[in-house]
């Protein structure tokens, strides 16, 4: 959680920490507080990371590996500037951790695989389509306008979307992380099922 936090949070409020829309102090206090109630808001994203991934059982060595391997791929891919997801990071390496255990390509839950990964390759796609449409829409509606008044308006906006951002982040990659920890809970024998 702590390696998904120091690898993706900060996108949330990159552009308006950068455009001096809001000061670095109060958006990582804004930032921190927000993906928090993001994560409590449901527990939709962790059932789904934790249920449908693996088939049955799995032990900790699997979940350790999972996560070993998507810490490794989280810091390689920060330390050479190469933009990756946390989420794919996270399910390739339980993928993998699954796929090498004795359990096999029996482990998984190909159904529940194949619904995780259209929604990541959906999400962009559809994130892009609708991005497109928003920046139409507003270049016909601020065409002409003066721009320091524009700025200055788009600035306090953009306050609102990194807020928007770090609560849409804690109640998704949050969620990541509490479903792996419920599924090491079960796996350990200290809950008797996945809720």
């Amino acid at each position: 959680d702590f390696i998904n936090g120091f690898h993706d949070t900060a996108n949330a409020i990159a552009t308006s920490v950068s455009t001096r829309a809001i000061s670095p102090t109060n958006a990582i206090i804004m930032a921190a507080v927000l993906n928090f109630l993001g994560a409590m808001v449901s527990t939709g994203v962790a059932k789904t990371i934790g249920g449908d991934i693996v088939v049955g059982h799995i032990d900790q060595p699997i979940i350790i590996a999972g996560l070993v391997g998507a810490i490794i791929w989280n810091l390689l891919t920060w330390l050479i500037g190469l933009p990756s997801s946390s989420s794919h990071a996270l399910i390739g390496g339980m993928i993998g951790g699954v796929l090498l255990s004795p359990l096999g390509a029996d482990g998984l839950n190909m159904q529940g695989i194949g619904k995780i990964v259209i929604a990541l390759v959906a999400s962009p796609v559809v994130g892009g389509i609708i991005g497109f449409i928003i920046m139409s829409i507003m270049f016909r509606v601020f065409h002409g306008a003066n721009p320091s008044k524009t700025n200055a308006r788009f600035k306090k906006m953009q306050i609102i979307t990194a807020a928007t951002m770090a609560f849409s982040h804690g109640s998704n990659d949050a969620q990541k992380s509490m479903g792996i920890i419920t599924l090491a809970l079960v796996s350990g024998g200290v809950l008797t099922e996945f809720e």
